[in-house]
This record gives C-alpha cells, structure tokens and sequence, in this order.
C-alpha cells in the first residue's frame, strides 16, 4: 500500500517513489525538504505477513542497481555476489530493497534535481546527515507498507547508514549487518575527504556549484576526488606495490588499478555537487555524539541482533573501528557477534569474492531467519 501523498513513477529504467510537498522530509537542521523524491529498486517478493524485507544501504559512489544492471550506465550489478537467487541474501526469501540514498545523484532528491523555481538546487540543496539519508528511507520503507525490516545492511556509508537505523528505529530492525565502516569517521577519511572536495572545487569548470546551468562538468576535479577515494579502498600492500612499479618505470604517476575510461564513466554518472554532499554527511557522522559520547548509550534498550564485519587489510575503516562499534553493542546488551576477515583486498574486499566473508554472512542471515521464523522461500 503506498501513502497517499507519494507515487511510483518510473522513466528511463529508473524507479521512483514521489513525495508531495504534503509529505515533507524534516531534516537534522530543522528545514523541511518537499516535494521528495526517492529512487530504488527491489528484488524478491514480500511475504504474506510482510516480515522478509532487506534493506541493503549503499555506499558513497554506489547506487540502488545492487543485484541488477543499471539502466542508464549500463553498469553491472554492484553487490550480485551477495544479494541475488542462491546469495547470502536470497532474493528467493527476501525482498530486497534498495533505495539511492537522499543527495545521491540516481534519481533520488539532490544538488542536481530541480528546486520549485525549475532550476537545479545545486549549492542551494540543503545541508545533509547521514540521520536525514535515513529518515528518507524510513519514509520509503512506510510508503511500501512494511513496519518492520527485516535485515538493515551496508558497507562504507552504507554501514553507518544501518548503525543510524537501529540506533534510531530498534523496534523496527530485527537484525543489522555492518561492514568495514564506523560510528565515526576518522581525521585520515576527514582529510582524504576534503582533499577531493577541494579538487573539485578547484575546477574551473565548477563554476561556484552552478556548473549544469553553464552546460559543463568539473571532470578533472572530480576525476583526482575519485581517485582518493579508490587510494584508500586498496590495501598497504597493494599501494606499496603500486607505486614501486610507477617507481621502476621512472614515472611519479600512480596508478589505483582503475582505467582513465573507468574514471570518465564515473564523473558521466556521478554528479560533482552529490560528492561534496555526500562526503560531508559521512565526515559529520559521529553516532555517539548525539548519547552524551558513550557509544553504547545509542543502542541502549534495543533488541536487534548484530554482527560487524571487518577485513584486517582495511586502512580506510581499519578493525579496530568495528571492533570499537562491536564492544559498545555488547556494553549496551545487544546481541552482537564481531567477524574479522584475513584479506589482502584491502576497504573493498566486500565488493570481491570472499568465501570467509561470504559464508559468515550467510550463517548469520540464516540465524537471523530462523529466530524470525522465516521460511525457506518468499512468498508472492
């Protein structure tokens, strides 16, 4: 059943869920965002008593095409190792949901979308939270008449995306998984951060955010933003090895492993003003701020079950982190596992073919399935 002030529309592949302006978003600085806009996709089918539902959350440059190719880049599936028909996450059980998270560039609300004056918000777009990204889903998830999830995931961003959910909505959260992300981000993301945004910002084709009026893209900025965000996905090992090789072929070009052509596809599909957005919501992230800074009291009371997935070559969200977030689930009397994985592929090693994470999330999910007594397939 969908709420009366929103409707499905769909346009060039992608899936929407529109929000009038009778239903606005409230954001964290108190300014109601209307009319909304939220773009996802599904997989999988809901059950009868609407208690299969998986919300899988995103990470920064990613999008709701989780298990599906996206319509419009032509990209693959972004996760199909784990979220399709024989997957830990089971779209033969479940239904799935994945939304473009508040800000993105996917067709979810953002800097690029058009505020009520027909013109792109740009830097006009409202300063977002990865509380408000949530809140959006919290409306979706409603709209489509589920009370309550069962199974919040993500990695990245997409990790402190389900942190917030059981922290803000534990009734409404059997189980979270959460995977190389934090409660907080570090002052390497920080700074990592805000060398890309000042990349972009440094572009001449920027043009003080106003750039799609002007018809032009900051490419080379957000080109250097992308490559450090892809410097801090690879592990130590691989970047020692990387620049060794630039070094033996007496060049001061690195190479993070990914195409000039990777890259342009990237800057074609991934709107400048969304990263600064998004990465800014990330680096004000602190989930134990708003608990008098004890990370426990954000999980106080709570019943969803937990585990918090590390891979022990990550330098962008290192173990030590989840195992921070892990402790604090404990402290609060969650029910909590900590799974650390050996891996040489550094932040992204989720993203790639991982047995040992792969089969501890599939034990975990049926775990999970089984306390919520759920059957071996979804129904229609």
């Amino acid at each position: 059943m969908i709420h009366a002030a929103a409707k499905v529309q769909a346009a060039g592949g992608v899936r929407t869920l529109a929000f009038d302006a009778s239903a606005p978003l409230q954001l964290a600085n108190g300014e109601m965002l209307a009319p909304l806009t939220i773009a996802f996709e599904t997989y999988g089918a809901l059950n009868a008593e609407r208690s299969n539902a998986v919300l899988v959350c995103h990470a920064l440059t990613t999008d709701q095409f989780v298990a599906s190719p996206n319509p419009v880049t032509g990209r693959p599936a972004w996760w199909p190792r784990i979220v399709g028909p024989g997957r830990p996450i089971d779209t033969n059980r479940f239904f799935v949901i994945c939304a473009n998270v508040l800000g993105g560039s996917m067709g979810t609300t953002g800097p690029a979308s058009l505020a009520r004056d027909g013109q792109a918000y740009s830097l006009r777009f409202p300063p977002i939270t990865i509380a408000d990204m949530v809140r959006a889903q919290s409306m979706l998830v409603e709209a489509l008449g589920i009370q309550s999830l069962f199974l919040v995931i993500g990695a990245g961003m997409g990790g402190m995306q389900a942190l917030h959910w059981a922290s803000a909505y534990p009734k409404r959260v059997f189980a979270c998984a959460t995977i190389a992300t934090a409660a907080r981000q570090s002052a390497q993301n920080i700074a990592l951060s805000e060398l890309g945004r000042q990349a972009v910002m440094a572009d001449p084709d920027w043009r003080g955010g106003g750039y799609l009026a002007h018809g032009v893209r900051p490419a080379k900025g957000l080109t250097v933003a992308r490559m450090a965000t892809q410097v801090a996905s690879h592990s130590e090992a691989s970047v020692r090895a990387r620049l060794s090789d630039a070094h033996k072929r007496e060049r001061f070009s690195f190479d993070a492993g990914y195409s000039t052509g990777s890259n342009t596809s990237f800057v074609e599909r991934f709107d400048a003003n969304s990263y600064l957005y998004l990465s800014r919501a990330m680096d004000g992230f602190d989930l134990a701020g708003d608990f008098g800074g004890r990370l426990a009291n954000a999980f106080q009371g709570g019943s969803t079950r937990h585990c918090v997935f590390a891979f022990s070559s990550d330098w962008r969200f290192p173990p030590a982190e989840s195992r921070a977030v892990a402790r604090a689930l404990i402290a609060a009397g969650a029910d909590a596992g900590f799974v650390e994985i050996e891996s040489d592929n550094g932040h992204d090693a989720y993203l790639g073919e991982e047995p040992q994470f792969e089969a501890a999330l599939t034990g975990f999910v049926d775990s999970c399935a089984t306390a919520r007594e759920l059957s071996l397939h979804g129904g229609a």
